[in-house]
């Protein structure tokens, strides 16, 4: 069977980068589980198990050199992944065979080597999302004083500015970075812990010295990169599948905030204000020519609403695992831990690629700001009445009467409002510079220095933490 007569994940194929793929590859799981096996016969070899430099050389040696084709064989025969694995190594270690694994469950090297992969993953996610509000921040500075039409209830409301929208993306996204900022300072490894958490079999091979089964838990753990002070303190055969639920929450709040991004883009390119990057070939339509689809921003909703959709499922292994474990978790986790990574991984692609190759049109910006200013202007027009001797009421029957007017003329004939005309007719407008009263810069607040106040609390600080991770390749190529 070739690659095309197969069913193969959209997300390698479409979506996700190949950093994110390595890091979930099964060479990158089994080296990680070979170095684990590595790491727990140095430590147990260090603490005075007779264990020869022999079988440690020879495990070192063929950390990455795996034949999958043996391990393939080997579990069929065995029907057991891991020590198919065990196996295999040994075939390439022969030296090393008798104490691979030596004291250890299944779960010794599955659990740790998913916690490493977490890590992994969600360093990247990181760096992704640091890049992401680097860019909406530079969009945000460039048109931080553009007055734009707000909208509350996607119906017109007081103006914004292009940049403050932009810096309220950002700042969106900067609490997802901070979720998955805090899932990393949380992580824990699992370390040695043996078939149902208690250390029987290792304190077995030590003869009772629970010091050294101490000792050997931390060597361990500082052996495979990871501070022994964050180990879980306790666990069944397996760590908390709870952990699980809260790394893929994280990747959730950070799909929410990508999808409010690509959803607000989508809207504004409606209205002809703002349009994501499109290349000089590319097609909208396979009809309609003349189509510029936002397919990017399309994409990044429809991959965001499967990311936020998983959430449901390691929560709910998390709450049916039975007493020390059960292994109903294994098939859903082989699915979701990877597949919510490779997922969000392309929806923040798409996000860099968007936010740096954003469109503004400004004319466009202007003239639908324009066309509603005079409605929502009414209220200063009053005040400026009322202060050159008008009756306040007065001044709201005329206002009221004609702004009814004037929407019912641009809805009815697809007019021009007119509303200023009618109202510089009347005479409690006289001597009031209705221009000046409706210069859209009095209507956008503090917008420009709130855009100021992201970039100097928001973006700098990001910048300064990933700064040898900025400018992340984030060519999106389908």
């Amino acid at each position: 069977m070739n690659e095309h007569e197969g069913y193969r994940s959209p997300l390698a194929v479409r979506n996700a980068s190949p950093q994110m793929q390595a890091i979930w590859s099964q060479q990158r799981r089994v080296s990680i589980w070979r170095r684990l096996w590595l790491a727990l016969a140095e430590a147990e070899q260090e603490l005075g198990l007779d264990i020869t430099d022999e079988q440690v050389s020879q495990l070192r040696d063929h950390v990455d050199d795996i034949d999958f084709a043996a391990a393939r064989s080997h579990e069929q025969r065995l029907r057991h992944d891991v020590m198919a694995h065990v196996h295999t190594y040994g075939d390439a270690a022969p030296a090393a065979r008798p104490i691979i694994h030596l004291g250890a469950t299944s779960q010794f090297v599955v659990c740790n080597c998913e916690l490493l992969l977490l890590r992994e993953s969600l360093q990247l996610v990181a760096a992704k999302l640091a890049n992401a509000i680097d860019a909406l921040g530079h969009f945000a500075r460039s048109h931080r004083s553009l007055p734009a039409l707000g909208f509350t209830h996607y119906q017109p409301a007081q103006p914004t500015t292009v940049g403050k929208r932009a810096a309220q993306w950002g700042h969106d996204l900067s609490l997802g970075l901070e979720e998955v900022e805090h899932r990393l300072a949380s992580l824990r490894f699992r370390g040695v812990k043996g078939a149902t958490g208690t250390q029987a079999s290792f304190l077995a091979l030590f003869d009772s010295d629970h010091q050294k089964v101490e000792h050997l838990d931390r060597l361990v753990t500082e052996k495979m990169g990871w501070p022994a002070e964050r180990r879980f303190a306790i666990t069944g055969q397996t760590y908390p599948r709870v952990v699980d639920g809260l790394v893929v929450a994280a990747l959730a709040a950070v799909a929410a905030c990508a999808a409010k991004f690509a959803t607000d883009v989508r809207l504004l390119a409606n209205h002809g204000e703002l349009e994501e990057p499109f290349e000089q070939s590319q097609v909208g339509s396979s009809a309609m020519a003349y189509k510029r689809n936002p397919m990017r921003c399309e994409r990044i909703c429809g991959l965001c609403r499967f990311v936020i959709g998983l959430t449901q499922v390691p929560f709910t292994t998390a709450a049916e695992q039975w007493l020390e474990r059960t292994l109903d978790d294994s098939s859903t986790r082989r699915l979701v831990l990877p597949e919510s990574f490779l997922a969000i991984d392309g929806v923040l692609d798409l996000v860099v690629n968007v936010a740096r190759g954003l469109v503004v049109h400004p004319l466009t910006v202007r003239a639908n700001l324009d066309r509603q200013l005079p409605f929502l202007a009414t209220e200063n027009l009053l005040m400026a009445a009322v202060q050159h001797g008008a009756d306040r009421q007065e001044v709201h029957e005329i206002i009221r009467r004609h702004s009814l007017a004037a929407a019912q003329r641009i809805k009815a004939e697809g007019a021009d409002n007119d509303l200023l005309q009618r109202l510089g007719g009347e005479r409690v407008f006289k001597g009031i510079d209705l221009d000046n009263v409706l210069d859209p810069t009095r209507f956008i607040g503090r917008a420009p220095e709130q855009v100021d106040a992201f970039l100097d609390e928001i973006v700098e600080p990001v910048r300064r933490r990933y700064a040898d991770q900025m400018n992340l390749e984030s060519k999106v190529t389908l």
